[in-house]
């Protein structure tokens, strides 16, 4: 809910403060003190259109701000942090709360900018965050239930948990038919084309097939070349390391090997060994070294005479398996192991491409199955919403009755269509017939500004307990209407209010009466300058007395206006 509007330089409105709460808040003044100035700044805030007249006159821009209170997760918070703006969250008993802030500014030149979360953002975002937070009825602009999406989502949250499994299966069979559908148009429409492309993948294949590349091999043909390359400068090095540790032909006369020196210095130690324990322990690492160096010796004499086996030959088998690899790696991967991958997602591919007209018919077939069960699903979900028109549209009209339009009712129209859309079949138009001979008519068309508010507030307070926003506001929705009429009106707002905030700007004291909430905007002496606030119970008396007789100060009309408050429950 809005827990408060901040407005500065908007119309006669300088700067004021309007702490909003729960249930019905009545917003009452006299004709001219600037109480269409809230609505216009809550239309700032839904993104309308900025106008540059709203600007009071001298002030260089017009500001509305407002704080509203939802639940985490709601969609107004996940617009709000997307767009990279703050979020507060809250824990309020066992449950987390979220606060959102959004203002718009608007310049005497016309020029506008919006904020969500303190961030600067593009008006659509926040007239998208707006339309999650707050539904405005006004005299000349309905912004809510207009359009027929609109309308659908009403209905088939009236119609309740049956249609909404419904129509969960019917979209998973939705996407599976049109994955079907596009699968068999390339199969039957692009049958040129995939033979192409079938015959280019089966000559790729054919050649890696033909070279038969293995995992890795790339890297260790590379190392192989690397070493016959090398052949005789590997050999000389062995040897010499050799002839360092052990001695032979490649050994300098003159120079002991290593293990003549280990061999020495193990007899030295070997002889006191025995006289001390660490000697003894440094004795037996020393010939524990001794075996090392022989292995490793050893070792290398053999890694030598491996070499001369290696040869001319191999390096020029070596080199033409590198080259038939090099050319699979110029065209189908940076290495072999891409190439295998690439083979491997193109043999899948060329399943696909070939055309088996035996895949062809199963397609067809379960295309005709899926149809089939779209057909039945999206007639069952016609009945249901159809079920549900004959409810909701019976609850609006019992609810205009009591508002002052006993004539009028609430046409719902669902129309089934031959194409399958993401939402079943039908089509969804809400009509309003004013009377018993008239033809139904779209909402907003045929209808006064104070008779489409009443039905919007009659659908509404029957909407309220299913598909429900945040705040709603209504604008003189008691328009033409007084007596017990407006009793009725004032009852079903605070019906309303029950389950969501709502904002009533009205004439009418029967109204106000109900409200949880009064809300005052007076006009300066030269009506140049308005101020808002809240009032107090006696100061609510007051205005209903004036509201009721013009004559705030009468006894008699403050009497009459405790026996209002008195009178106004449900």
């Amino acid at each position: 809910m809005i827990e408060e509007i901040r407005i500065h330089d908007l119309g006669v409105i300088t700067d004021a403060v309007l702490p909003l709460g729960p249930g019905l808040s009545i917003l009452s003044g006299e004709t001219g003190a600037g109480k269409t100035m809230v609505v216009t700044a809550l239309g700032m805030l839904l993104g309308n259109r900025s106008d540059a007249g709203a600007v009071r006159s001298g002030a260089p821009k017009a500001v509305a701000e407002a704080v509203v209170r939802v639940p985490a997760g709601h969609p107004a918070a996940v617009l709000v942090e997307d767009a990279g703006g703050a979020v507060d969250v809250e824990a309020v008993g066992d449950a987390e709360e979220a606060l959102v802030t959004v203002a718009r500014t608007v310049t005497a030149e016309g020029r506008s900018r919006a904020h969500v979360g303190g961030r600067s953002a593009p008006v659509g975002t926040l007239s998208a965050v707006g339309q999650t937070l707050v539904a405005v009825h006004g005299q000349s602009d309905q912004l809510r239930l207009r359009s027929p999406a609109a309308q659908r989502h009403a209905l088939d949250q009236y119609a309740g948990e049956e249609l909404a499994a419904e129509l969960r299966r019917y979209r998973e069979r939705l996407a599976e038919y049109r994955s079907v559908q596009q699968t068999l148009r390339e199969v039957t429409e692009h049958g040129r084309e995939r033979a192409l492309e079938a015959q280019s993948l089966q000559g790729a294949l054919e050649e890696i097939d033909a070279v038969d590349p293995q995992p890795g091999e790339d890297e260790r043909l590379d190392q192989e070349s690397q070493k016959l390359t090398n052949l005789e400068q590997l050999r000389a090095a062995a040897l010499t390391a050799h002839a360092a540790l052990s001695g032979g032909e490649f050994a300098d006369a003159d120079t002991p090997d290593a293990t003549a020196l280990v061999a020495a210095a193990h007899r030295a130690l070997e002889q006191e060994a025995g006289s001390d324990r660490d000697l003894e322990e440094l004795s037996g690492r020393v010939a524990e070294l001794a075996v090392l160096v022989n292995d490793i010796a050893a070792d290398l004499s053999g890694y030598a005479s491996g070499l001369d086996d290696e040869g001319p030959a191999r390096l020029a088998e070596v080199e033409s398996r590198r080259a038939k690899l090099k050319s699979l790696t110029r065209k189908y991967g940076a290495t072999v192991d891409e190439v295998l991958d690439w083979a491997g997602r193109s043999r899948a591919r060329l399943d696909e491409l070939t055309d088996d007209p035996a895949r062809e018919q199963e397609l067809r077939a379960r295309l005709e199955q899926l149809h089939a069960e779209l057909s039945e699903l999206a007639a069952r979900m016609t009945e249901r919403r159809r079920d549900a028109a004959h409810r909701l549209s019976g609850a609006v009209s019992s609810e205009l009755t009591a508002l002052a339009m006993p004539n009028a009712s609430l046409v719902i129209e669902v129309e089934p269509t031959e194409e399958f859309s993401g939402h079943g079949r039908d089509e969804i138009s809400f009509l309003l017939r004013p009377h018993a001979a008239a033809a139904p008519r779209p909402l907003g068309k045929g209808a006064s500004g104070g008779e489409l508010s009443r039905l919007m507030l009659a659908i509404e307070v029957v909407l309220a307990a299913v598909d429900p926003v945040p705040t709603f506001v209504f604008d003189e929705v008691d328009s033409g209407v007084g007596g017990k009429a407006a009793v009725e009106i004032g009852r079903r707002l605070k019906m309303l209010a029950q389950h969501v905030q709502v904002l009533v700007v009205t004439h009418l004291p029967q109204v106000a009466a109900f409200a949880d909430q009064h809300i005052l905007v007076t006009k300066s002496t030269d009506a140049t300058v308005s101020d808002v606030r809240v009032l107090d119970a006696e100061e609510r008396v007051v205005e209903l007395a004036r509201m009721l007789a013009g004559h705030e100060d009468s006894a008699a009309a403050r009497e009459h206006a405790r026996e209002l408050v008195r009178g106004a429950v449900l």
